[in-house]
């Protein structure tokens, strides 16, 4: 089996709205500080690129220390699929950001049906039936790893599933 390596980022953002009036007209301005929870660092922005740039740099740093045993070529190639979603998040965050600013209702509505899809999709999948002659070869302990994981995303839907019934409440 191939060798397994975890690692979690989190990342904790709050925004702040000042609306003022300049020169006789009403102004908005957002401000925002993201946090890095697992070592605290934090920037303070005003344009969320910043914050996306933050998250890049400190994903990039846990990248290549999981990589740093790898040859410059792979670290590389790990690196740049490591963070090609980022890519796109900054590509695209901006414009949803804006949108959910102006309409909050119908961007948490459109999260929620994307959530629900994904739960129905996950779910279907786990839910077809796995052949029992499958399993046979598989060594204790891949077995265990896959049960494992089965068990953590049971309880991963779980926990989306209460989340979507708590908002439907709100």
């Amino acid at each position: 089996m191939t060798k397994k390596q975890e690692q979690t980022a989190s990342f904790m953002v709050r925004f702040n709205q000042r609306i003022f009036e300049e020169n006789g007209e009403p102004k908005v301005q957002w401000r925002g500080k993201i946090s890095h929870v697992q070592d605290g660092d934090e920037q303070r922005f005003s344009d969320f690129n910043d914050a996306l740039t933050f998250m890049q740099e400190k994903l990039g740093v846990l990248t290549e220390e999981a990589t740093k045993h790898q040859t410059t070529e792979e670290q590389e190639s790990i690196i740049d699929k490591s963070l090609s979603m980022w890519k796109t998040i900054k590509n695209v965050g901006p414009k949803v950001l804006r949108d959910t600013l102006k309409d909050p209702k119908r961007q948490f509505t459109h999260l929620q049906d994307e959530i629900q899809d994904k739960i129905s999709t996950i779910g279907d999948e786990i839910s077809e039936k796995v052949q029992i002659d499958q399993w046979r070869n598989a060594s204790r302990s891949d077995f265990n790893t896959i049960q494992n994981q089965i068990e953590s995303l049971s309880s991963q839907i779980k926990g989306l599933s209460s989340k979507i019934d708590s908002l439907k409440k709100k």
